[in-house]
């Protein structure tokens, strides 16, 4: 057997050894919980727009590699097919233009760009729809570098309270999530967030909720949502916000209803009663424009 033959036959053997790995590494990858959730930070049906976030999320990582493997694989051929062969002299025969070819190249990104498009705007539209009647509805305003968290009057809530929080240090030592401001949501009941600032740009971000928006100035943004599943997530702000942005956290409690209207009580009797509005906003060109 020629040496040439036997290193053909051992890159041969490398290559299906290679591909092999390659697949079970895949296919057992597919049956964890991670791969299913596309390794984001939480599960499906926390809220009522988890599983929409976490199936356009993964079914388009599916499309992605999808496109990436057929790319490579004509790459590698056309390398393979069209290689320089030994004894080869001259230049290869010139293409001057394949019109089939080059509408198939045009036609086929711009149907996939119109596909994830289309997936995108449908799961976008579906989460950002605002409830006309929510069963909850809560002011929450960002403030250097805490949170007040206004239950406001209307359905489940028969009386507006309020919570003002403030910052927690970090001091280098483990953290007292105890102490950390608290947003209290009942479980299965539709909730509405009205995002404010009381100074500046801050941003509303529960990891495992999905969900982020921002708090400017000036603006009320709104986030609509359902959540599903009893426990307690941590939040912080994800806008850099000033010197001690990284210490504006905050966790979300979804509790029973029982439980809620208990912490709904406990504020009551705190004489909390009523709300904070923008009437403790600091920003001083809101304040010039009053």
């Amino acid at each position: 057997m020629s040496s040439q033959h036997r290193t053909g036959s051992r890159r041969a053997k490398v290559l299906a050894v290679t591909a092999v790995g390659i697949t079970s590494a895949l296919v057992l990858s597919a049956c964890t919980p991670e791969m299913k959730n596309g390794w984001l930070p939480t599960e499906r049906d926390t809220t009522n727009h988890t599983s929409r976030v976490i199936d356009l999320w993964v079914n388009s990582w599916i499309a992605a590699l999808a496109v990436g493997i057929i790319t490579w694989g004509l790459i590698i051929w056309c390398i393979i097919a069209y290689r320089r062969r030994k004894g080869t002299v001259g230049y290869p025969r010139q293409m001057s233009a394949n019109l089939p070819l080059e509408v198939f190249y045009l036609t086929i990104p711009l149907f996939m760009v119109l596909v994830f498009f289309y997936f995108t705007d449908r799961d976008q539209q579906a989460i950002d729809a605002r409830d006309p009647n929510p069963q909850i509805k809560i002011d929450v305003r960002g403030k250097q570098w805490a949170w007040d968290f206004n239950y406001l009057s209307g359905n489940d809530i028969s009386e507006s309270v309020y919570e003002s929080t403030q910052q927690v240090p970090l001091n280098g030592q483990p953290i007292d999530k105890e102490k950390l401001p608290t947003l209290y949501l009942p479980v299965n009941r539709s909730v509405e967030l009205e995002l404010n600032s009381r100074d500046v740009i801050h941003s509303f971000w529960v990891p495992a909720f999905l969900q982020k928006r921002d708090m400017i100035p000036g603006k009320t943004n709104y986030l609509n949502f359902t959540p599903t599943a009893l426990g307690t997530y941590d939040g912080k702000c994800a806008e850099l916000c000033g010197e001690y942005h990284s210490e504006m956290l905050f966790r979300v409690k979804v509790v029973t209803e029982q439980e809620f209207q208990d912490h709904l009580a406990k504020l009551k009797a705190a004489g909390n009663t009523g709300s904070l509005g923008s009437e403790y906003d600091r920003n001083p060109n809101l304040n010039e424009k009053k």
